[in-house]
Parts: C-alpha cells; sequence; structure tokens
C-alpha cells in the first residue's frame, strides 16, 4: 500500500481521453492560445467502450451511452425452419418413428385444408356474387338506357337542351380576361402601318425608292404581294395540267382524278418521264453518284446509277457516255454494266449494240447472260445459230446455252443431234435428258426413248424424274407396267439416300395427274404414301385424310382417289374412310364406279346402317327400284333390328306411292323394332293419309309405351288443333309439358294455341313456365318478344328483348329479331355491326345482315352475306330461300338456277319457315324446289305484311 501511488499521480489508462465523459472533446476556446487537441476516431471510441464493458460484464454501448440492438436473425430463422431443431432438441436423433410421425401430421394439415378449402371458396364466391349484386358496375347500371337512346326520335334529339354554363364561371374567368389592357410598344403599331404598303420598286441603278420619295439604300425590301401571285398563278398551271392529264388516264396516280379500283396498282405504272423530275433533285443526285465514282472508279453499280440517271433527265448522249467509261474501267468485272451499254446503244440495225456486245464477250467470253443479248441483237435465225455456236466453243457446260440452241432449230432431226450432244457434255442435266427422251419417242420408237431413259437413270441414280418419265412413258405407250417401275424407283431411290418426303411424292402424283398420267400417279401414291409413318402410329389415318382433302382443294380427284384406296387397305373396316371415298365419287364420279364403290363398302362393314341407306337412295335416284328393295332385303339380313333400315324401306314404298306396302312395313317395324322414331312415323303416315282416328289411335298407344316421346304430344296436340278441337289440343300440349319439362316446341306450340284463341295472358304465362325449365332456350325468349310484337306491345316487346340479350348475348336468333323488328332503319346497321362482334358465325344473323345491305341497295356485299350464310350452314333452308329471293329481283337466270341446283344437292332440313313448310302433311310429296318455291312466296307476304 506505501508503494502504490495516489491517483492524480498514477499514469493514465490506455486510450485514455480527457472530457470524453461529459462530451467535451475536440473542441477550442477563447481562452486558449491554439487550437484544440484532435479528438479520438470513432473506431477509438468504439473500442473503449467495448472494452469498459467487457470488465464491467455488461454489453458494449454505443459511442453515446445507448446500447446496442441484439441481432435476433439467427432466432427468427431459428423459428421459422421447423427442420432447423436447435436448442431443447438439437442433439436428437431423427428415426422411422420421427419421420411416420410427419408424415401423418402433414396428412392430417392437407386433409383439413381440403375440408376448410371447399367452404372457404363458396364462402368467397358467394361474396363476391353479393357484392357484385349490391355494387353494380356504371356501365351495367345503365346499359338498358343506352338501348332505349336507339328509340329516341330525332324530334326529341333536337329539342334536348344544351349544356350551358350554369355557374357562369367560365364567363366571369373570359371577361376578366378581356378586361385586361396592356401596353402595345410603338414599333408594333408602326410595323402594322407600315404593313399595308407595297409602293418598294428596284430602279435600273440598283437603288430603291418608296413612295413617299425617300431613298433606301440597302436594296433588300421585298414585295411579298407580287410573290404570292406569282405562287397563286404556278399553283393554277400545275392544277390545269393534272386535270388535263387525269381526264386522258385514270390510273394515273394524280389527286385529280383516282381509280378506286387500280390505285394501288397504279402505283406501278406512275413511272417518272424526262422532264417530270425537279432539276434541283437531278443535279443534288448526279453530284453525288459523280463523287461515288471519283471515290471508287472501279465501282460499277455507280456508272449504272448514274447513266440511270442522265437517261431520266433526257440526256441519253451522256448517259452512253458514262455507261462507255464504265466498260473501260471495270468491264472486266461486271456483266451488268455491259447489258446497260447494250440496252442504251440498241436501235435501228443494233449495229452500235453488236460492236458493244463484241467488246463485251472478249472482256467476259463465260457469260452467259452475254451471249444470250448478243444472240437476240441478231435479226436473222442463222445470225443466232451462228452466235449461239460460238458460245458453246466457250461455255459447253452451260444448260442454259444448249436449251437456246435447241430452240432455234426447227429440224427435229438437227435438234435431236443437238440434245445427244447436249447429254454427252452436261450428263448431269436431268432437264436435257427427259427433253432427249421425249423427242426420242416422237420420232422414233419408244424401245430408244427407254434407252435414252436408262442412260439418264444410270448417269443421275438419285434423281426421280427419270424414273416418273420412266413410268409415264410405258403408261403412253402401253409398253411396260407402270407400277413395277415405280416401285423399283423406290427401291433405287432409298439406297440412294435420295428419298423425298411424302408431302413431295404427293406432289409429284399431283403433277402427273395434271399431265393425264393417272397411272403413274397412283402408283406414286401407293408406294409412297406411307413412306416416313410407322405401322403402329395412330396418326396415319388422319394424316391421310387430311392429305386427300388437300387434294381435294386442289382439284386433284384421281390423286385423291389413290390416297383413298390405299387408305382403305390399310384400314378396311373404317367408315370414316368409306364415306369419305363414297362422297368424292358422288360429287366427282360416275355413278358405275360409285354403285362398285359402295358395293365393296357395304361388303366391308356390313353393320354400318348408313351406307346400307346410302346405296339403296343412290339406286333409287337413278329410278332402280327393284336393286334398290334388293340392297335393302340384304340389310335387313345384315342388321335384323335396324330401326334407320326398316324406315328407309318405308320411305322407299312411300314414295313410290305403295300406301300397303309402306303400312306393312311400318307394322312389321312396329314389332321387330319398336322404338318411338318408328311409333311417330307410323302416326304421321297415317295422319298424312287423312286417316285421323287410326293416327290418335297409334299416338295414344304409343304414348302408352314412350310418354317422355314429345314429338308424339307434339303430333297428338296438332292432330287435335288441325280438327278445331282445342280443349283436346290443349290438354295434350299441357300433359306433354308435364311428362317432358325440357322440351321447348311443346311450350311454343301451346303458347300459339292460347294466342290464336285470343288468350294472350296465357301464351304468356305458358312461355314464362318453359323459361324456368329452360332459361337458356333463345327460342321461347324468342316467342315471348313476338307475342308481345304481335300483341302491339312494343315497349313491353324491347324490354323482354334487352333481358333476352343480357342473358344470351351469342343468340343470332334475338339478335335478327331486334334489328328487323325492333330497331328503326336508321339503327339496323349499327346494331348489325354490334351483333356480329358478339357472334361472328351464326347463319341467321348473317342473313340479318344481307337482308339490311339489301334495303339499303348495296347489291353486291348482300349477295356476299347470303353466300357466307350459306357457306357457314347449307342445310338451313330459309337462307337457300331468302337468296333466291333476292336473286329474283337481281339476279341472273343463270346465276338464280345454279342457286337453286346447289340447294336441291345439299337437301337443307332445318329453318323455320322451312319446316313449316316441309313438315306440312299437304306438302309431303313435294320435292326440295318446290319447297324452296313456296318459302320464297311465305316470305314475300311476310315482308309485304311487315312492310319491310
Amino acid at each position: 500500500m506505501a508503494g502504490r501511488k495516489d491517483f492524480l499521480s498514477q499514469p493514465a489508462p490506455e486510450n485514455y481521453v480527457a472530457g470524453l465523459g461529459r462530451g467535451a472533446t475536440g473542441f477550442t476556446t477563447r481562452s486558449d492560445l491554439g487550437p484544440a487537441r484532435e479528438g479520438p476516431s470513432e473506431d477509438q471510441i468504439k473500442e473503449a467502450l467495448a472494452k469498459r464493458a467487457a470488465q464491467l460484464g455488461a454489453a458494449p454501448p454505443t459511442a453515446y451511452g445507448a446500447t446496442e440492438k441484439k441481432e435476433e436473425d439467427d432466432d427468427d430463422d431459428r423459428f421459422q425452419d421447423p427442420e432447423n431443431e436447435t436448442g431443447l432438441f438439437a442433439n436428437g436423433q431423427f428415426d422411422r418413428d420421427d419421420d411416420e410421425a410427419d408424415r401423418i401430421y402433414q396428412d392430417i394439415d392437407e386433409r383439413m385444408e381440403k375440408r376448410r378449402k371447399s367452404r372457404r371458396e363458396a364462402r368467397e364466391a358467394q361474396e363476391r356474387v353479393d357484392y357484385e349484386a349490391n355494387n353494380p358496375k356504371i356501365q351495367q347500371q345503365f346499359a338498358d338506357l343506352k338501348r332505349s337512346l336507339a328509340s329516341v326520335s330525332e324530334e326529341d334529339w333536337a329539342n334536348l337542351p344544351e349544356a350551358g354554363d350554369l355557374t357562369r364561371k367560365n364567363k366571369r374567368s373570359k371577361t376578366e380576361a378581356r378586361s385586361r389592357f396592356y401596353a402595345v410598344p410603338d414599333s408594333v403599331i408602326a410595323g402594322a402601318r407600315d404593313s399595308t404598303q407595297m409602293d418598294t420598286s428596284v430602279v435600273d441603278d440598283g437603288s430603291t425608292t418608296d413612295g413617299a420619295g425617300g431613298d433606301i439604300m440597302d436594296g433588300t425590301m421585298t414585295n411579298f404581294a407580287d410573290i404570292g401571285a406569282a405562287r397563286d398563278k404556278v399553283l393554277q398551271v400545275r392544277l390545269d395540267q393534272a386535270a388535263q392529264s387525269g381526264g386522258a388516264d385514270s390510273t394515273s396516280g394524280t389527286a385529280t382524278n383516282i381509280d378506286p379500283k387500280g390505285y394501288l396498282t397504279s402505283l406501278s405504272k406512275s413511272e417518272l418521264k424526262p422532264g417530270e423530275v425537279e432539276v434541283g433533285d437531278i443535279n443534288r443526285v448526279r453530284a453525288l453518284l459523280e463523287s461515288v465514282i471519283k471515290t471508287n472508279s472501279r465501282h460499277a453499280p455507280g456508272y449504272l446509277a448514274l447513266s440511270r440517271l442522265e437517261e431520266l433527265a433526257g440526256k441519253t448522249i451522256a448517259a452512253r457516255n458514262v455507261i462507255a467509261k464504265g466498260c473501260e474501267i471495270c468491264g472486266s468485272q461486271s456483266e451488268d454494266i455491259w447489258l446497260e451499254a447494250i440496252r442504251l446503244s440498241s436501235g435501228g440495225d443494233n449495229h452500235n449494240g453488236k460492236i458493244i456486245a463484241a467488246n463485251a464477250l472478249k472482256a467476259q467470253p463465260q457469260s452467259t447472260r452475254l451471249w444470250i443479248q448478243a444472240m437476240e441483237l441478231e435479226n436473222t435465225i442463222p445470225g443466232k445459230k451462228r452466235v449461239m455456236r460460238k458460245a458453246a466453243d466457250f461455255l459447253s457446260k452451260s444448260v442454259v446455252i444448249w436449251k437456246e440452241m435447241i430452240k432455234l432449230e426447227d429440224s427435229e432431226q438437227d435438234a435431236k443431234l443437238l440434245l445427244a450432244k447436249a447429254t454427252e457434255e452436261i450428263p448431269l442435266s436431268v432437264e436435257l435428258w427427259l427433253a432427249y427422251a421425249r423427242l426420242v419417242a416422237q420420232t422414233e420408237t419408244p424401245e430408244n426413248a427407254q434407252k435414252v431413259l436408262n442412260k439418264a437413270r444410270l448417269a443421275n441414280p438419285s434423281s426421280h424424274l427419270v424414273w416418273i418419265a420412266a413410268s409415264r412413258l410405258a403408261e403412253e405407250t402401253g409398253k411396260g407396267n407402270p407400277e413395277q417401275i415405280i416401285r423399283r424407283a423406290i427401291q433405287s431411290l432409298a439406297r440412294e439416300n435420295a428419298m423425298m418426303k411424302r408431302e413431295e411424292w404427293v406432289q409429284e402424283a399431283e403433277k402427273c395427274e395434271n399431265e393425264g398420267a393417272i397411272k403413274t400417279a397412283a402408283c406414286l401414291i401407293r408406294e409412297t404414301l406411307g413412306y416416313g409413318l410407322d405401322d403402329d402410329d395412330d396418326d396415319r389415318k388422319n394424316i391421310w385424310m387430311e392429305d386427300a382433302q388437300g387434294s381435294i382443294s386442289r382439284g386433284k380427284y384421281e390423286t385423291t382417289r389413290a390416297i383413298y384406296a390405299y387408305a382403305l387397305r390399310v384400314y378396311f373396316t373404317s367408315r370414316k374412310l368409306w364415306r369419305a371415298a363414297v362422297d368424292l365419287e358422288k360429287a366427282h364420279g360416275t355413278p358405275e364406279a360409285l354403285f362398285h364403290l359402295m358395293e365393296k363398302s357395304v361388303e366391308a362393314v356390313p353393320n354400318d346402317e348408313g351406307l346400307w341407306m346410302m346405296y339403296a337412295r343412290e339406286k333409287w335416284r337413278t329410278n332402280e327400284l327393284d336393286e334398290a328393295r334388293k340392297i335393302l332385303g340384304r340389310a335387313f339380313n345384315q342388321n335384323p333390328e335396324s330401326e334407320s333400315i326398316y324406315l328407309s324401306a318405308f320411305q322407299l314404298e312411300a314414295d313410290n306411292h305403295q300406301i300397303s306396302a309402306a303400312r306393312e312395313l311400318l307394322r312389321t317395324a312396329r314389332q321387330e323394332a319398336s322404338t318411338d322414331r318408328v311409333w311417330y312415323k307410323s302416326v304421321a303416315f297415317e295422319r298424312q293419309q287423312g286417316d285421323d282416328e287410326a293416327a290418335l289411335d297409334l299416338c295414344q298407344q304409343a304414348l302408352n309405351t314412350f310418354p317422355s316421346c314429345w314429338k308424339l304430344h307434339a303430333l297428338k296436340g296438332q292432330i287435335y288443333a288441325s280438327k278445331r278441337q282445342m280443349p283436346q289440343a290443349r290438354e295434350a300440349y299441357n300433359v306433354g309439358t308435364r311428362a317432358c319439362p325440357a322440351a321447348v316446341p311443346l311450350f311454343i306450340l301451346l303458347s300459339r294455341l292460347e294466342e290464336s284463341t285470343g288468350v294472350v295472358v296465357k301464351a304468356r304465362s305458358v312461355l314464362e313456365r318453359g323459361l324456368m325449365s329452360s332459361p337458356k332456350s333463345a327460342e321461347l325468349r324468342l316467342e315471348a318478344i313476338r307475342v308481345e310484337r304481335r300483341a302491339g306491345n312494343i315497349p313491353q316487346a324491347k324490354v323482354l328483348m334487352a333481358k333476352a340479350l343480357q342473358a344470351l348475348p351469342t343468340s343470332g336468333l334475338l339478335w335478327s329479331e331486334s334489328i328487323w323488328h325492333l330497331e328503326p332503319r336508321t339503327q339496323r346497321k349499327p346494331r348489325s355491326l354490334e351483333a356480329i362482334k358478339k357472334c361472328d358465325n351464326d347463319p341467321t344473323l348473317f342473313v340479318t345482315v344481307a337482308r339490311v345491305f339489301w334495303n339499303e341497295r348495296k347489291l353486291e356485299k348482300a349477295a356476299n352475306w347470303f353466300e357466307k350464310a350459306i357457306v357457314l350452314d347449307a342445310d338451313l333452308g330459309d337462307t337457300w330461300a331468302w337468296y333466291v329471293k333476292f336473286l329474283m329481283q337481281h339476279g341472273t337466270e343463270e346465276k338464280r338456277r345454279e342457286v337453286v341446283e346447289k340447294c336441291v344437292a345439299n337437301e337443307p332440313r332445318h329453318g323455320e319457315v322451312w319446316q313449316g313448310v316441309r313438315k306440312e302433311p299437304a306438302n309431303k310429296a313435294l320435292g326440295t324446289e318446290e319447297v324452296l318455291r313456296r318459302v320464297v312466296r311465305l316470305l314475300d307476304e311476310e315482308d309485304k305484311d311487315t312492310g319491310t
């Protein structure tokens, strides 16, 4: 203790800073004679505080005593990651039981999540629906009001008040702005005064004088009035010239006369003539091109461009001089410059052109184009031949030269000699070999032509064209087997690795068909159609069907027949392929070929009722009734319980007025193949014969067996309605609607029955009841709208139409009714455009659009829309009727006859008016053409009634 120094005598601790605790460091006072001592750095302060904290056992403080926050990222990561087990379970062993427990807990969590998910999604969906119902969009709220604006008349629009400035804020602001005053400088006023004075003139000595007599010595005053007048005069002259040229040629591309059809194509004809280009433009381009030539004197395109420019400027001599200079400098490099020189010098007897061509050939004797140009300069055939023989000396391997030489020969013998020499010089040219063989076949025997082709095949073993030519030769002469030749060709090409793609072989077959080689085309298809496709590939049939459709679209029907024949050998029992082949023969074949193919089809697929019926129908169309009966008898043997065959046999006898036989067939069908369709046909047949009692009796028997057949209920009600027994008809329809609540036609028939008796209220209730069962039925909504329209309640009809279009925005029926019956004439076209945006593939809507154009006298557009509707659905009879009605007023007799023939060929079966005429008992014996005429007459009457 005695040796210990007192406190003040002890040395200061390490890193001790006086005044650090109270913050008195690093400052200077007025009493200091010099600057204060520099304080410690931030790192030194932190180090001292950390050492002090370590001695006291506390956390290291900051520079001013604040304790730093602990890093909790590690703890947060530990608690967030269940796999990172630290702390209590840090040293635990993860065994199989733990793994099983984890899986069990995971399964429980997933199952609970699924249970909660369904309830949560249902709750969220319900909340979404409630929110949308309680908070509709502004667009939805005003949709009906927007549509109703179409019904506002022009007078109402005119009476709408203008939107005025009710607050008068804008008026006050404008008034304040006008009331402000800005001082205008005197210079502006003086300039405005002097701007109208045009007395300035220029005298001979170059000085200027103004109207006041003062002298102005600078001479820079300009008379803008004279300049404007001169400009107007020049513009008037140009307009007069354009008007005169426009009257002479309607495709000149000028602004005064434009051909709307040929305007785009006329752009290519509006070439600039000499003198039409601005002189300034020519000078600028000339300077640029001369700079190009000076920079690179051996740049041939520069000379070409400059010569063309001089020619365009009308300076032909200058153009020849430029191109001659170019020929001297770079004639050995470019043949184009020689060709341009020959073109510019040609004329008259082409003497100068021949001289230039001779020089060109001296400079470039290996240029084929120059030799051809030199030959064309000659005016006589011997001269042309002489040039071509010289060309052959330099270019003995050029196919073009040999072809031109052969074209010049009039003698077949000389041409044959040239071809022989050409094939010796160029044995790899297949084109020359084929021409040689063709000429030998014409002048000599087919055997010699075959020898030529054999030599060509040896010289070109990888060329398929030689093999095809050999096959065609065998087909034309009848000496040889094309099928064997094509088979050998495929084997040889496969060895040479020269096989083409399957699509390319189909194209070659189409070329052969186009040139008349039918057998060769069929052999090519037979040998190559399956190339590249695996035998177990399930898509082969679809691929071949696509190939056939492509050939049909290109008009190559023999190739299509070969494709179907090959596909049917692989898929012998494919009904789809047989039907496609039959359709091809029906459209583009002969009756004999059709019957032969159909006989094969029924033998291959005896259980296909459709093929049997098609076969019998074709026989019936050719008036071979006995053959048709035999075919149906064979069909009965193969399909003893087929209702379709029974009904086809019945239809055959009924159409030939064999009533007893038809009735007996129906009776047998009801016993052997008792279906609702057979019973329905039986009832309809008795009704057509006028025996309503027998029809009602059969109908009741059928309903006892098939109470859910809505057609039977409808037929029963129609029979009672035709007998004017309305209560019984009403009861029949009511029973049907209860038994078949989804049968839309029953509700429509019942509604029309109530409407015909004058009870419109019941008609409405019937349709509402039907909508409860079928809310998505456009037919029911359309009938409800028509009920209101026929009752004269147009506002209610528009309300129902708005609701219907909200529920079914893609219904062409509803849009057509709205456009034609509920819209004013001026709004039909805009509504048509809106409807097409909603449903762009509805034939009924297309017909309505065509009628709108027809009404506006835009006949070409109307015809296009009618044709679009027919292409979209040729089974809609109303479309055909409207088109024929249109052609009766604005078409030719040939076009009308063509459309009628197409309608008869397609045999349409649907359509609102068409079905009403077709299913009328009195019209059962009518043909398609007669039904079409009656539908057209009904449409005429409908137009007269509606006043459209």
